[in-house]
């Protein structure tokens, strides 16, 4: 097995577990980013330990007791999916004697617990027993955390979650993000568990930072959602909810939107990314809802500072990209003089139904998306060697199905627009993406507010609620 140098055999150690899909090699910018800045502002070296459904929890345990020794695991739990496994492990881990906290999206609201738990115990009850602490927030938060973890300054670090000595949950206020821990980027800090321990692995994909958070999420809406179809009696009824971002969207609420970073800060990140074979910078994707309006300038200043990259995927909304159609072409006849690739990597479609469209509150129309699938399509033949769009070329574009309002109506307008469009040939993923429902999105919201009035509850499994089963009676 292979670890990260140590700078000084006096630093000690720290690890980062996040969940991973087998047999990937995209990197994780966030944990990897957070890695990076303990590595350079803390005594620890630290690495990112990606962890899969498939992967063993005892082998997991194996593999951290190697790579601590005898000093005291200090582990961070970051972008965690959900997954009980990898909470029930932090459990343990700090049973045992280690630290760990919990950070990444909704750190806060998932060790705090779903909200009046308290009074609902079958409610989400939080992490706070699996956790030391939590963060919530930038992560350079921690440092003064890890710069003296056994101190009792809690109250004065910014972000931090812990319980104190009358079992209440503190939650201190967040800082506001610093761009200066947002330009520098360890690609070589991500390992996965092998037969043996664990080994770096060969990122092929990374990431580069240009949007904190969802512009789409920058303001509050008023949203009427309508009742699970499987709730006839109550159809006709809509619950009123006041949301920011998608009505599923747990990452919006949890991040707002705090703006774009400077060209700079991205040149910089660009510049961390590893090398593919021939020099030029791995493919990765842009972080940002919204590229297109200054896609054009970023290349142009990534081409001003020498840098040669290969390809650069984008994930955004079908609504932006039709706005934004004209500076991707411009983006593309530079590509062509360059040599780059543009990847639409995941156009957010998530259903080709209006009802459906509407209690997600995509804020877009089946008619929008059909649009934007026509203009890609269209790119595709005016800049074949520049653009890719298609299923077949390693884009996943977002298909929400089955939902809690589909119908025989939704059903016959989906299947009918797939076949019109010959949406399966390019445009559809190999497997769509069930409804997920986190106990602090908008749609927890409207479950809890369901079970008020019904007099009902729906099962949990962790932090998601089980909106697909039949609910129980009070």
């Amino acid at each position: 097995m292979v670890f990260s140098d140590s700078k000084s055999r006096s630093r000690k150690k720290m690890a980062i577990i996040t969940s991973f899909y087998k047999d990937e090699t995209y990197g994780l910018l966030g944990p990897q980013m957070a890695a990076t800045i303990i590595q350079d502002n803390t005594p620890y070296d630290c690495i990112v330990i990606a962890v899969t459904r498939e992967d063993d929890k005892a082998s997991v345990k194996k593999a951290l007791a190697d790579y601590f020794g005898k000093e005291r695991p200090v582990i961070g739990f970051s972008a965690l999916s959900g997954s009980d496994d990898l909470f029930s492990l932090a459990r343990e881990l700090k049973r045992e004697g280690a630290i760990t906290i919990l950070a990444g999206p909704q750190a806060n609201v998932d060790f705090i617990g779903e909200k009046g738990w308290q009074n609902h115990p079958h409610r989400f009850k939080g992490l706070s027993e699996n956790f030391n602490f939590g963060l919530h927030g930038p992560a350079e938060q921690v440092i003064p955390l890890l710069n003296n973890l056994d101190g009792n300054d809690r109250a004065k670090i910014p972000g931090l979650l812990y319980v104190d000595q009358d079992g209440t949950v503190i939650q201190n206020t967040p800082q506001d993000w610093d761009e200066k821990f947002l330009n520098k980027v360890y690609w070589d800090n991500l390992y996965l568990l092998k037969k043996d321990g664990i080994d770096r692995l060969d990122i092929r994909t990374g990431q580069v930072l240009q949007h904190i958070g969802c512009p789409y999420a920058a303001r509050t809406r008023s949203i009427e959602i309508d009742y699970p179809a499987s709730m006839i009696s109550r159809r006709a009824e809509r619950i009123t909810l006041q949301l920011k971002g998608c009505s599923f969207c747990d990452v919006a609420k949890d991040k707002g939107f705090h703006g774009r970073l400077d060209t700079e800060s991205v040149i910089s990140q660009i510049r961390c990314l590893p090398e593919a074979p021939g020099g030029r910078k791995i493919p990765f994707e842009l972080i940002n809802e919204n590229p297109l309006p200054n896609l054009v300038d970023l290349i142009r200043a990534v081409k001003k500072a020498g840098i040669g990259i290969s390809q650069v995927n984008l994930t955004l909304r079908a609504d932006w990209f039709i706005a934004g159609v004209q500076g991707l072409r411009e983006t593309l006849r530079l590509a062509d003089e360059l040599g780059f690739f543009v990847l639409l990597s995941s156009i957010g479609f998530e259903s080709f139904d209006d009802l459906i469209l509407r209690n997600l509150n995509k804020g877009v129309s089946v008619e929008q998306n059909l649009q934007a699938i026509r203009l890609m399509r269209q790119l595709k033949e005016e800049f074949p060697h520049r653009i890719g769009y298609s299923n077949k070329e390693g884009a996943i574009h977002g298909f929400i199905h089955p939902t809690a309002w589909d119908t025989k109506e939704t059903e016959s307008n989906i299947q009918k627009t797939i076949y019109l469009y010959s949406l399966q040939n390019d445009i559809l993923p190999p497997h769509s993406t069930p409804l997920i429902i986190h106990h602090a999105s908008g749609l927890g919201h409207w479950i809890r507010e369901i079970e008020r009035r019904e007099g009902c509850w729906f099962k949990r499994y962790g932090s998601i609620i089980g909106w697909w089963e039949e609910p129980h009676q009070l």
